[in-house]
Parts: structure tokens; sequence; C-alpha cells
């Protein structure tokens, strides 16, 4: 559409286009004259272990005319040289939160020395987040960690054991959702929902979130392991990321939703990591 030359028979009646969906583009060919399904079949084909099939889909083609992509018109085929995106709908609907260990990973923020004394619960938080690695290597889940400006606030404390983990990155920006980071989730084949905790509840972890459902994954917040300096940031970024449409829990819901079953065959395994209630790290009483 964009390029109407005539295409030489040496390329077999293909043309260039240039794929992309959400931050990923890959340039391939497809034959003149290709339509709304091939392009469809053609975007799976790239971009198959990110997309999420029983979300709806539209597909645009950049407009060198309005400098932006615009949709399809109807009976679209493609005759040159283009470039196409793959957009997915947003339907107003709750979602349901269903978890499964081949579709989620877990993130863990920014769990560091330097923050000890200044979180509230903060030795809830870390006894919690320690609970949900070890359920994660139990599962065989996929475990990203952050640590903030590590040189000037320490590592991740030794109270949690990074053994297994897939990622761990030391990051400036708040949200730990960088380039390095969506990489490894395309990596992953499944991954669709983002078991989030850490720290601090209303700026990385509200970041973070924010930016991961703004591209297409489920969040999950483990409310019993994540905490601000204030309880009133904490309890106030709860309530907001909730309103937008992110999933506030718990972590023993968390880990029982992930096996689903009593017959599960490790069970008995997360069973013994939650024979204790959690902490409830100050949720209770919001002082």
């Amino acid at each position: 559409m964009a390029d109407t030359h005539s295409l030489s028979s040496s390329n077999n009646n293909h043309v260039p286009v240039l794929f992309s969906f959400s931050v990923f583009s890959r340039p391939s060919s497809v034959p003149v004259g290709s339509g709304y399904e091939v392009l469809t079949q053609k975007f799976l084909s790239i971009f198959g272990s990110q997309i999420d099939v029983h979300r709806k889909f539209m597909i645009q083609e950049f407009s060198e005319e309005w400098g932006q992509y615009v949709d399809l018109p109807k009976g679209f085929a493609v005759s040159g040289k283009c470039k196409l995106r793959l957009v997915p709908l947003q339907v107003d609907m709750p979602t349901l939160g269903n978890l499964s260990p081949a579709t989620t990973v877990f993130f863990c923020c920014d769990m560091q020395e330097r923050f000890r004394p200044a979180i509230k619960y903060f030795g809830d938080i870390i006894s919690v987040g320690q609970r949900l690695l070890q359920g994660a290597r139990i599962l065989g889940i996929p475990v990203i960690v952050s640590e903030q400006y590590p040189k000037g606030l320490g590592s991740t404390v030794q109270e949690i054991d990074l053994s297994g983990v897939r990622m761990v990155f030391p990051k400036t920006k708040f949200s730990m959702v960088l380039p390095e980071v969506e990489a490894t989730l395309a990596e992953i084949p499944g991954a669709r929902r983002i078991v989030l905790f850490g720290v601090e509840t209303h700026v990385c972890i509200q970041q973070t979130a924010l930016d991961l459902i703004g591209r297409g994954f489920e969040v999950h917040i483990v409310a019993d392991a994540t905490s601000s300096r204030s309880m009133m940031d904490r309890m106030f970024a709860l309530e907001r990321l909730a309103r937008s449409g992110i999933i506030v829990t718990t972590s023993e819901s968390i880990l029982l939703q992930l096996v689903a079953d009593k017959d599960h065959p490790k069970f008995k395994e997360i069973q013994n990591l939650i024979k204790a209630s959690a902490p409830e790290s100050g949720l209770l009483s919001k002082v």
C-alpha cells in the first residue's frame, strides 16, 4: 500500500513488510494480495509466544499521508512495501485473574539492604518474599529481580535467596519495565501474567504495574509482600492500583491458585510453606 511499485519475479511476488507488536518490530515479507487473514497468521507466526490468542486485535497500516497508523479498510490487500502493527483491543470487563505456572512470571522489586530501616514492616515483607521465591522454585516459575541504584542502596537483602532466578538487574528508573526485561519476557514462552512484590508500593511497584498492564500483561500485586516508608502511601497506592484493573491479593492466595488442586504433585511442598500464616504486615491496622 505505501509503495505500489511492481515487483520482479525474483522475489516470487512477495513484498517486504515491517510487522510491529507492542515494543517489537520484525521485517518480513508476504505475497502480493495478502489480506487480513494471511496477515493475522503472519503476526502469530512472528510474535506467537507474546500474543494472547484469547484477546481481540486489529491490524493497522502506517500512513505516509497522515504520519501515523490507521485502521485497515475493508477488503485491504497488500500491494507493496508497508508497515503494519497489531493492536490489542481494550475490553471493558474485569479480568478473571486465573494463574498457572506456565503463564506466570514473578517480579521481585528492590528488596535492598538500605531500605531495611525505612520501610514499614520490612521484616514481614522479606519473610513473605522468601515464601514466594521458594514457591517459585518449587513450581518452576521464572523470577526477575531488580535492584534500585545498588551502588548507593546496596544489594538484595541476604535473607532473600536468589538462587535459580532468571535475571537480576540494576536500574535507576523506578519502573522495572526496561528493554532488557522486555527482551527476557519475550524469551519466556506463554508469559502473560506477572506476580509483583517488593518496595516501594507507591513508587516502583506502582509504576511497574502500570507499565505492565499498558503492555497487555495481567498484574497481580502481593499486598502482604509490598510496602512503603509511609502506610498512607502504601494503602492509597494499593487502592489506586486495584481501580486500574490490577489484582491486589495475598501470598497464600497466589501460591494456592498456582497449584489449584490438592492432587497437584507439588501441593504438599506448597502446603508446607503456608502452614504458618503469613504476617499481616500492618494491612489490618492501617496505622
